[in-house]
């Protein structure tokens, strides 16, 4: 048995483990009435708004290859996001669609190491947008928790700005390591991503376009759950899904479990029990939320089917371990010239 393999099932336990302690601990026939009962019109107004997302999602990413000057067509790095996006949370595997990503825009043109930072700071877009989101929106939220809630959710909060902030800063100075330490290829990786990120953040209208999109994508996927909420009758407003859904996909980034399937659903459980959301309510909206990305990503297995049919495309694993060689291969060829 492989290592990937093995990692794969440890991460089926945690998912199953997680979701079977949930189910066991809400009441089983008050979940099945919101199923039964829900309204297949917010259901279908979900589902667009998460296919709008794959566009934002494109549009996030162009906005950073745009800044770190190796651009690509918005198209088509939506189809690579959408793909990205099959792969992550479509099909069990160890690792995500990003290894998905960084091989095909690097066969589209890209130089490896913009393929990698671009995808990199492109995570790293989405979390200063959801930090943005959250903090904007905290002073008509917190009024509704009681005081002790709201000194935790007001530390919570301090926290996730000082660790952006700081996390920010780290990736502009990564490059002013001593240059002997340039002999290392994860240091000469560093200088790169540090080059970049100053590009993209000490930019202005680079890091305001990339910044606007990150915070889209949150507000996106909250609205998307406040339809899914509406549909099973789960009483929430728009801007407590603001507010409590990207904190919850923060947690659910956690690599962890089988496309966050379990950590999800307890984030979940445990964040709308703020606003009195009972157990049942929130597991159902958190496994309506996970099965609708299922089916929203079936485009990107297609558009997958037809660059692998073009010879273009590779599984997950093995577009993983293409990058791993190309990066070898670059940083040795990089490390005769020094």
């Amino acid at each position: 048995m492989t290592k990937n393999q093995i990692l794969v099932i440890l991460k089926v336990i945690v998912s199953g483990g997680l979701i079977w302690f949930l189910l066991s601990s809400i009441d089983i026939g008050a979940a099945k009435d919101r199923i039964l009962g829900a309204d297949n019109v917010m259901i279908l107004c979900a589902g667009f708004v998460l296919l709008l997302q794959m566009g934002v999602g494109g549009a996030r990413w162009w906005a950073v290859m745009r800044a770190i000057e190796t651009p690509l067509p918005w198209f088509e790095l939506t189809k690579l996001f959408w793909i990205g996006g099959f792969f992550s949370q479509a099909l069990p595997s160890s690792v995500g669609g990003d290894p998905i990503r960084i091989y095909m825009a690097y066969k589209d043109g890209l130089p490896l190491s913009k393929a990698i930072n671009g995808v990199m700071l492109e995570r790293v877009v989405t979390i200063i947008g959801l930090t943005i989101l959250v903090i904007a929106v905290l002073p008509w939220f917190v009024p509704k928790l009681n005081a002790e809630t709201q000194m935790l959710t007001l530390t919570v909060m301090a926290m996730l700005g000082a660790g952006t902030i700081f996390g920010v800063i780290v990736l502009l100075y990564l490059d002013r390591l001593p240059e002997a330490l340039s002999k290392f290829r994860i240091v000469r990786g560093m200088n790169a991503l540090a080059a970049d990120s100053r590009l993209l953040f000490l930019r202005l209208k680079g890091a305001v376009l990339a910044s606007i999109f990150g915070i889209l994508t949150h507000v996106n996927i909250s609205l998307c759950v406040f339809f899914l909420a509406m549909s099973i009758g789960v009483d929430v407003t728009w801007l407590d899904c603001m507010v409590l859904m990207p904190l919850v996909i923060l947690v659910t980034t956690l690599p962890i479990s089988i496309a966050g399937w379990g950590v999800r659903e307890g984030a979940m459980v445990t964040a709308f029990a703020l606003v009195g959301v009972p157990g049942e309510g929130a597991l159902v909206l958190s496994l309506m939320l996970g099965i609708l990305g299922i089916v929203m990503m079936i485009p990107g297995g297609g558009f997958w089917l037809i660059r692998r049919k073009a010879g273009e495309a590779m599984s997950a694993a093995d577009a993983e371990a293409a990058v791993e060689q190309e990066l070898e291969n670059t940083m040795d060829a990089s490390s005769k010239n020094v």
